[in-house]
């Protein structure tokens, strides 16, 4: 599997992906304006975490030990089983706990227990959106990439229709409720695809726990856990800060930038996760993994950078289609949110490469110190600057982090 036709498959199931997401922005837009955009994030967030608890966050794992275990189907399915019962016992979990807290849930995220019907629907979907998660992992871990593309397309393409349908027909709710149930219905999609693999059969769903897979996992757990209470908490803290201290439009701003940075960063990002975590994870030698580093450096950056400055040239276009023209003052954030996007893909690299070799203490260190830091930094400059200071701060986060994957990770390959 080469980097390059790795790259083209990915980014086709990336572009239609980044359609639906930046069609669902503009659906969110219309019905919600800035204000509403920042409790869309603050929803977000709430999935994000819980359907990572509810997953036992081994989704990686499952990815690498599927790629590394290529040879030996049985060890492959011992690691699906394992998975399997722990994302079983984490939703039945999770979901108890989502449905008898949904009122103090839904004041915590959202400010007004009224939306706590929300958690509801969020929790009887959460089993089918672990699986869902879980699937894809195994097809990316099987190097079984059209499978995996057709799955995120079908997946992207049927969101974005729900999302239109439901906001259509009920507003602002229809909205979040598209928001907390739509990867729950991907599932069939996903599902349908494995079932013409040969690999797939209903025995990978028995309930079984074995040791050895489970102690494998469960340092990617570790990880993936960290990052699901990291990233969504300084979301969580930035928008409620920059509410706070600025206003709710600011807020809706900033998170509209970061959702269309998210969307077209795509492209990059899933070529990260679909070549590099399989590829690393299958090398044993480190000048083999320095070279597969070095050649995500010359082709992927490069097209990083390139994406960032054509957002930057037609960002009035894009706040034009996209948003609309209530978000006309996010367009000063543009310039160091791009460079600071540019900044993390670099850092990415070789965060991949932590994940890959399994460097848990690493990953854990620096998720934490760089969570704290980014929210320090948001407070700092948007202080001094105002919301742009926000994106200034993201920038120059990305840019230390980088240079500590370089002294702690790279460096330590040999």
């Amino acid at each position: 599997m080469k980097l390059i036709k790795t790259s083209l498959l990915s980014g086709i199931a990336s572009l239609v992906k980044i359609f639906t997401l930046l069609g669902i922005n503009k659906v969110l837009a219309i019905y919600t304006g800035p204000s509403g955009y920042a409790l869309i994030g603050q929803l977000q967030n709430a999935v994000q975490i819980f359907s990572t608890f509810a997953s036992g966050a081994v989704s990686t794992g499952v990815t690498k030990y599927t790629a590394e275990y290529g040879e030996d189907s049985l060890k492959q399915e011992k690691v699906w089983r394992t998975a399997f019962s722990i994302a079983l016992s984490g939703s039945l979990i999770s979901a108890i706990f989502i449905i008898v807290f949904d009122k103090e849930l839904a004041e915590f995220f959202l400010g007004d227990r009224a939306y706590s019907n929300l958690f509801i629907v969020f929790a009887i979907g959460l089993l089918p959106m672990v699986v869902n998660t879980l699937l894809l992992a195994i097809l990316n871990g099987k190097k079984e990439i059209k499978g995996y593309v057709i799955a995120n397309i079908l997946g992207s393409l049927f969101s974005l229709l729900f999302t239109a349908v439901l906001a259509y027909c009920f507003d602002f709710l229809g909205a979040l409720i598209a928001l907390v149930s739509y990867q729950s219905i991907a599932c069939l999609f996903t599902l349908g695809v494995c079932l013409k693999t040969s690999w797939f059969r209903l025995g990978i769903f028995a309930f079984e726990f074995d040791r050895s897979a489970l102690r494998k996992l469960t340092g990617f757990t570790f990880m993936a856990l960290c990052s699901a209470i990291c990233v969504p908490l300084s979301s969580l803290f930035i928008r409620t800060y920059l509410n706070d201290s600025l206003s709710a439009e600011a807020a809706g701003y900033w998170e509209a930038m970061t959702r269309l940075s998210g969307a077209y960063m795509m492209v990059v990002t899933m070529t990260l996760s679909v070549y590099y975590l399989p590829k690393l994870s299958e090398l044993t030698s480190a000048s083999q993994i320095k070279h597969e580093v070095m050649s995500g450096y010359k082709i992927i950056l490069p097209a990083a950078a390139l994406l960032s400055l054509g957002v930057f040239v037609f960002r009035d276009l894009i706040i034009w289609i996209l948003f609309t023209k209530e978000f006309a003052p996010m367009r000063p954030l543009f310039t160091w949110q791009l460079v600071g996007d540019t900044m993390k893909i670099g850092s990415w690299i070789l965060s991949y490469l932590m994940v890959s070799r399994a460097m848990i203490k690493e990953f854990i260190i620096s998720e934490i110190i760089f969570s704290i830091t980014l929210c320090l930094l948001v407070v700092a400059f948007s202080n001094a600057y105002g919301l742009i200071g926000a994106t200034m701060g993201y920038c120059v986060n990305y840019m230390a982090y980088w240079v500590f994957l370089y002294f702690f990770v790279w460096r330590k390959i040999n």
